[in-house]
């Protein structure tokens, strides 16, 4: 198997604006602990790109980000590998993509987080097509599987793992994928209601999207005329539910793991950075059966916080 692909250096603090997987260890404590980032033993690096570094206010010449304050006392380096096979992929053809965490020239092992040591979600550039998929651990301690790519063009692959001893972290690489383009998707009309497999998911406060504010995701899931409640969702990667969201333009990315609320089978809490329109998919398992409904929100700019400062969402 011939090593394609750039490298990425990621850094073991997740930041929020990268990795938005909410604590669930209590899932019936509905409070967020909440904690403010300051710039004290910090240093400024890309999110997408961290090995571009430095000051409070800087952008990342390579993608136009705020660079974010990245605590140095634990910050280490990975390295990310990724390789494919064929080298040469092609739309409609079946890819083996393996990654391997290393550091030190040495892979590195890799903890369960959320039931699977490496989550690996992959999208095509316009975020019209959507795959969250587990690679498996093999001999040599690299992460293997197999997909097919429906169209050809860019893709993005987000990994997010947690090396043992170590902090979440998020690894951004791209592929370029051969054959024929799919139409590019520029439609950007919000989508708050997606139905998927006979069941009818509305988000609820979708038009009600802000930064600077500790977000709220209300989900409600209907089948026959019949609403569902949390109980009626089976466990999945520990949670009730799975939910990515993408920014449609800068492609930030974020991770969300539900909590317990009453009033609605799937609930969850972030902290969005940046405004724009973002795509989002939210993935609930039913019967052994996982779907996912898909949803294009509309983030506007909200005020900060009366402190003035931000407050996060403490995350993972």
């Amino acid at each position: 198997m011939k090593k394609v692909i750039n490298t990425l250096l990621g850094v073991t603090v997740c930041l929020v604006t990268l990795s938005a997987c909410n604590n669930v260890e209590n899932k019936k404590n509905k409070d967020m602990t909440t904690h403010e980032h300051t710039d004290k033993e910090s240093v400024y690096a890309c999110p997408m790109h961290p090995e571009v570094t430095g000051k409070h206010g800087d952008k990342c010449p390579k993608c136009g980000m705020d660079l974010k304050a990245v605590n140095t006392e634990n910050a280490v380096a990975y390295e990310v590998q990724l390789t494919t096979s064929p080298q040469n992929v092609e739309a409609g053809k079946p890819t083996q993509l393996t990654l391997a965490v290393k550091q030190n020239e040495k892979n590195v092992a890799l903890d369960i987080s959320h039931e699977m040591k490496l989550h690996l979600m992959v999208v095509s550039e316009d975020l019209s097509w959507f795959r969250h998929i587990h690679p498996e651990e093999q001999t040599d301690g690299a992460y293997a599987i197999t997909e097919t790519f429906p169209n050809g063009g860019k893709y993005l692959l987000f990994s997010d793992f947690k090396p043992s001893g170590g902090e979440q972290t998020l690894n951004k690489q791209e592929i370029e994928v051969q054959g024929k383009s799919s139409p590019v998707n520029n439609d950007i009309s919000t989508k708050y209601i997606s139905k998927v497999d006979g069941y009818t998911v509305t988000l609820i406060n979708g038009s009600d999207f802000k930064t600077n504010k500790t977000q709220h995701l209300e989900i409600s899931i209907e089948k026959d005329g019949k609403k569902l409640i949390e109980k009626d969702l089976q466990q999945y990667l520990g949670a009730s539910a799975h939910i990515v969201m993408i920014g449609k333009a800068d492609k930030e990315f974020l991770h969300i793991h539900p909590v317990t609320d009453n009033r609605f089978p799937i609930f969850a809490q972030t902290h969005i950075e940046n405004a724009g329109v973002y795509r989002m998919w939210v993935q609930f398992k039913i019967d052994g059966k996982v779907h996912t409904a898909d949803f294009t929100v509309d983030v506007t700019k909200g005020k900060k916080d009366e402190n003035g400062e931000q407050t996060h969402v403490h995350q993972h």
